[in-house]
């Protein structure tokens, strides 16, 4: 854990960890507690952080430069699924083939950087209200 919150968690790896702390700086200027976990190992997950901030916070949105599918994004869908179904909204990049440029410009063009992580994180706490009407 980066950093402790209650209303979200992201759950990031790979150099999205650096979007997802700017992410999380941003979310808790706009008075969302957001809780950041740095998976750096996908295989094996940490189910335990994971189901705790699912437990603790109510939604998460995963965040990494792969493809949402058999990713990241997917243990943890596959994880709370299972154990404590809450909103997971992932951040990565779609079913699609992929290009080569800069990274800055590649993050952006594939959805990657840190306003869509933030845009996830509205996404996924919206989902979350509505759960709890």
């Amino acid at each position: 854990m980066l950093r402790p919150g209650s209303d979200v968690t992201l759950i990031a790896c790979g150099i999205s960890v650096a979007w997802a702390i700017e992410a999380a700086h941003e979310l808790e200027k706009q008075g969302v507690s957001t809780r950041l976990l740095n998976m750096a190992s996908i295989k094996p997950l940490d189910e335990q952080a994971i189901l705790e901030a699912a437990s603790e916070t109510g939604c998460i949105v995963t965040a990494e430069n792969h493809s949402i599918l058999g990713g990241l994004g997917g243990a943890v869908a596959e994880i709370t699924a299972r154990y404590n179904p809450v909103p997971v909204v992932r951040v990565g990049i779609r079913d699609e083939f992929g290009e080569v440029g800069p990274t800055d410009w590649l993050a952006d063009k594939f959805g990657l950087s840190t306003p869509h992580i933030i845009k996830a994180a509205e996404e996924a706490l919206k989902m979350k209200r509505k759960r709890s009407r």
